[in-house]
């Protein structure tokens, strides 16, 4: 009889609540403490177990350092060009592209305006994720430009530097932007405007060897790497053993490259005494200038 029959019916997977998680760890490249990203950017990126500086992008650091975050963003229209039709494995046109769609930047630096402790300066900070932070032309003229509008306005200048050094893709361009920024810091010297040189991990190849180590004052962040060419090529090329530590802040300091080394939390304040001594008259402050 119908009513005995039992119909069989498919078996039905339990409804398994899954979580997220991916994206949202990352590992101390020291320590190698895995560490939940939000307290890590709570904590300036810094790892909160030993304290080693990750890298910052240049929309973090220039929100770390000016009031409030607020700064007016110049020459934001300025986007690299291929002079050269350069091409390797892919178009420096390519290159470009990516490199945009991965940082939200035309180039690999900004360029700010604001308040730093009521004082207002310039700010120039790098973005590694931007083809290695690499120097081309646009870094160049926008470097270039903020000391026009310091030597202008009086305003000292702080450029935040991480960088592998000059552009390839450019070649002689690239080049030609040491001698030029390094010419436009001679006038900036010229009017007594203070120029504060910040070195984070890594500031190598040509914007170490011009601009980087070029400041009234040089200072570094902790065990930041900091040279011309790498460890390994110079190891290579004079066949000798680098010691411990080579090309680390620490070591510069220590052999006279650097002024100081201060950790990432004191920087702001850090900067603020400095420029409290060096620019002077002071320069527009907020609720009145100069």
């Amino acid at each position: 009889m119908s009513w005995f029959r039992r119909e069989k019916q498919p078996l039905e997977a339990p409804k398994v609540k899954r979580v997220q998680t991916e994206g949202l760890w990352t590992k101390c490249e020291k320590c190698k403490q895995t560490l939940w990203k939000k307290d890590l950017e709570a904590n300036l990126f810094c790892c909160p177990k030993c304290a080693h500086h990750f890298r910052m992008s240049a929309r973090d650091r220039l929100a770390m350092l000016f009031d409030d975050g607020q700064y007016t963003e110049h020459d934001t229209d300025l986007r690299s060009s291929d002079p050269l039709g350069f091409k390797d494995t892919k178009s420096y046109k390519d290159r470009l592209k990516k490199a945009e769609r991965e940082t939200g930047l035309r180039d690999a630096l900004i360029s700010g305006e604001g308040l730093l402790d009521g004082r207002r300066v310039n700010i120039c900070a790098m973005e590694f994720r931007f083809i290695g932070g690499s120097m081309g032309a646009v870094v160049g003229e926008k470097i270039a430009r903020a000391i026009d509008r310091s030597i202008a306005g009086l305003v000292p200048l702080i450029v935040v530097s991480c960088s592998g050094g000059a552009r390839m893709m450019e070649g002689t361009i690239s080049l030609m932007q040491m001698a030029k920024v390094s010419a436009s810091l001679a006038g900036l010297d010229e009017v007594r405007v203070p120029y504060i040189s910040v070195l984070t991990d890594p500031t190598t190849g040509g914007v170490s060897a011009s601009f980087a180590m070029l400041g009234d004052l040089n200072i570094a962040e902790p065990d930041a790497l900091i040279g011309f060419a790498g460890p390994r090529v110079i190891e290579q090329t004079i066949r000798q053993k680098l010691p411990d530590g080579f090309q680390r802040a620490e070591f510069l300091l220590e052999h006279g490259m650097l002024d100081a080394i201060v950790p990432r939390k004191e920087l702001k304040g850090y900067l603020a005494g400095v420029l409290g001594l060096l620019a002077a008259p002071p320069c527009e402050r907020a609720g009145g200038s100069a």
